[in-house]
């Protein structure tokens, strides 16, 4: 099942050619998506908050219902409402993309085909979790998700979550699809990453998935982050990620004064510690949906120690 390397007529990719090109560079929010406290239905006013908190700090591009925005956790009509929502929001000012990665092949077409009627840009595809596929497997999915999902894929790899690592030789051979057209590796070593930068074209970019080793990612050759700390400080993100494009150097001493934030984000499995980072600067609740919990009582202060670092808490709010 090779793929031919000419852009041949595809109906989604047709379409894709008569939109804005997506700009998958610098900045990309992994947007949380808000409950509210009394009943864990979504907080839309929350939600249109963030993504103009975004697009004011100039993040470049948004991802919707990812794990980041518990994609596992909503129903199939909170799925659509929020990139209908979304849509509507930004009317095209950004790219949005939707999270559409399921554990089956079959599901995923049909998730991203639901993200397709919505009107988003791409999708962002993780590998399968828990059913562990062959290298095989993995090539044969992500293909069928191009041919038949009706949007623009973006391959997301990130073994902790899924327990299934989409290797660089496997990325080599999907990168020849003309709807596959980048990748969010969420693996830090740097050698994934060189190995990833080597398959770079015009039709196929490289993001980093991984907050701390961003700059360097970027400053090697990656076209930008698919960030969580950027729903906290977009601003910061973006000029992290256009000083790294630099030089690593240049990055540096943003590179630490984010660093804090960074460690605290991952105290908690992705999104517990940023809900509460959320909550405390009023945009939903802290909590997330179970089987995720509040974050620990224990970090919370710490969190709003580095909340009032960056100029972020409201001094008279109290920690709940």
């Amino acid at each position: 099942m090779d793929f031919p390397q000419a852009r041949t007529y595809h109906p989604a990719f047709h379409k894709r050619m008569s939109w804005p090109a997506l700009n998958l560079s610098g900045s990309i929010c992994a947007l949380a998506t808000p409950f509210l406290a009394t009943s864990s239905a979504i907080d839309f006013d929350a939600f249109g908050q963030l993504i103009d908190h975004q697009l004011a700090g100039g993040t470049r591009a948004l991802v919707v219902a990812g794990s980041t925005g518990e994609g596992a956790a909503l129903e199939a009509d909170e799925f659509v409402a929020l990139l209908e929502f979304a849509m509507r929001r930004v009317e095209r000012r950004v790219a949005v993309i939707a999270g559409t990665g399921q554990q089956s092949t079959r599901k995923t077409i049909a998730q991203t085909r639901l993200a397709a009627a919505a009107g988003v840009d791409a999708a962002l595809v993780v590998t399968p979790a828990y059913v562990r596929p062959t290298q095989e497997g993995l090539y044969r999915h992500f293909g069928e998700v191009a041919e038949h999902g009706g949007l623009p894929v973006i391959l997301y790899n990130v073994p902790t979550r899924s327990a299934c690592d989409l290797l660089p030789a496997t990325v080599a051979r999907l990168c020849a699809h003309p709807l596959i057209i980048g990748i969010k590796e969420a693996v830090p070593a740097f050698e994934r990453i060189e190995a990833l930068l080597a398959l770079r074209g015009d039709g196929f970019v490289v993001l980093s998935g991984d907050d701390p080793s961003a700059a360097r990612s970027i400053a090697a050759g990656a076209a930008g982050v698919i960030s969580v700390a950027a729903n906290v400080v977009p601003d910061l993100m973006q000029a992290l990620s256009e000083r790294a494009m630099e030089g690593e150097a240049a990055a540096a001493a943003m590179a630490r004064h984010l660093q804090p934030l960074f460690d605290l984000l991952g105290d908690e499995p992705n999104p517990i510690p940023l809900k509460w980072c959320l909550y405390r600067i009023g945009l939903g609740a802290a909590e997330p949906r179970l089987p995720l919990t509040a974050l620990s009582i224990d970090l919370r202060t710490r969190a709003d120690g580095i909340l009032a670092s960056l100029g972020l808490l409201e001094p008279a709010r109290a920690v709940g």
